[in-house]
């Protein structure tokens, strides 16, 4: 318990220095919370699928055979690895997330709400694309959770999750065009 306690206040205090406690911290923190709900929501997709399972071959041995077909899990396996494999594609965005914040807070400094003036206000522009990538995660997220309940489409999270990744590029290439000009 305590190890957890001290070592999560380290992390506090690293984060505080690479990433200070203005507007580039609170991109990136948007970003994390947005991917730890995905998280959550595939967590719950795996135990849906698993309770949809186990719910099919219940109902297939109290009917018998004559019956029909069972109903379908709320989630196939086909679906939950997909949905794995877009959940690591996500997790794999956060250091270049990071990094980049990084990089915005050594080169405009932020302990405030403002974001930073720059040339040509190109930090407005890296900081917009990087709350568009919270804000796009958090999107995935709830299409997950549609997937979750049945009602929704794995292609709808690929897409969200495709969205995701092409802020956090133009983030990046926002940061980057400018310092090499």
């Amino acid at each position: 318990m305590l190890k957890g306690l001290f070592g999560a206040s380290r992390q506090a205090k690293r984060d505080d220095a690479e990433l200070g406690k203005g507007v580039w911290r609170r991109d990136h923190d948007r970003f994390r919370r947005g991917l730890d709900r995905f998280h959550q929501m595939l967590e719950g997709l795996e135990a849906a699928g698993a309770a949809g399972a186990a719910g099919a071959e219940g109902a297939a041995k109290a009917s018998g055979p004559a019956s029909g077909p069972a109903p379908s899990p709320v989630c196939s396996e086909g679906t939950y690895q997909a949905m794995v494999v877009v959940a690591n594609n996500l997790a794999d965005l956060l250091p270049i997330v990071h990094g980049i914040v990084m990089e915005a807070q050594r080169t405009a400094p932020s302990d405030g709400m403002e974001v930073p003036l720059g040339t040509g206000g190109y930090l407005n522009d890296v900081h917009r694309e990087l709350s568009r990538s919270g804000n796009a995660l958090a999107a995935a997220a709830e299409a997950l959770a549609l997937v979750r309940l049945g009602v929704g489409e794995a292609s709808g999270v690929e897409l969200k999750a495709a969205i995701v990744a092409r802020h956090v590029e133009r983030a990046g290439e926002l940061l980057h065009k400018q310092a090499t000009s």
